[in-house]
C-alpha cells in the first residue's frame, strides 16, 4: 500500500494513487519549536540516533508504542512515535494535541 503524506493534521483519507493503488493520507504533527529532536532507531534514549530532526520539523506519525517515559514540552510521556521504518522520536517533543495515543499501535 503506498502512502501519502500530508501537512495538516487532517483525518486520513483513503484514494486511488496513480498506478491504481489504494493509498492512505497520513497526518503531520509539528515538533515543538526550538527543539532539534533527535530521531532514534527504537523507542528509548538507550537506542542510537539515526538522525536529528530540523528546528521548524513536522512529522508523520504510522504508529505509537510505549518506550522510555521522557519529559518534554509537551509533557512527560512513555509513548514513542514512529515517523518511519525504524525511526522514532518521544512523543513528548510532537504537538499531537493529546496526552494519549493518536495513531494505531505499533505491532
Amino acid at each position: 500500500m503506498a502512502v501519502e503524506e500530508t501537512n495538516t493534521t487532517a483525518e486520513p483519507v483513503v484514494g486511488t494513487g496513480a498506478e491504481g493503488t489504494v493509498s492512505m493520507s497520513v497526518a503531520r504533527y509539528p515538533v515543538a519549536p526550538g527543539h532539534r529532536v533527535n530521531v532514534r532507531s527504537g523507542p528509548g534514549t538507550k537506542y542510537g540516533i539515526v538522525r536529528t530532526l530540523p528546528l521548524g520539523a513536522s512529522v508523520p506519525i504510522y504508529c505509537q508504542t510505549r518506550g522510555e517515559s521522557v519529559s518534554g514540552p509537551y509533557g512527560t510521556s512513555n509513548i514513542w512515535d514512529n515517523i518511519a521504518s525504524d525511526e522514532f522520536v518521544a512523543d513528548a517533543y510532537v504537538r499531537t494535541g493529546s496526552d494519549g495515543y493518536v495513531a494505531p499501535r505499533c505491532g
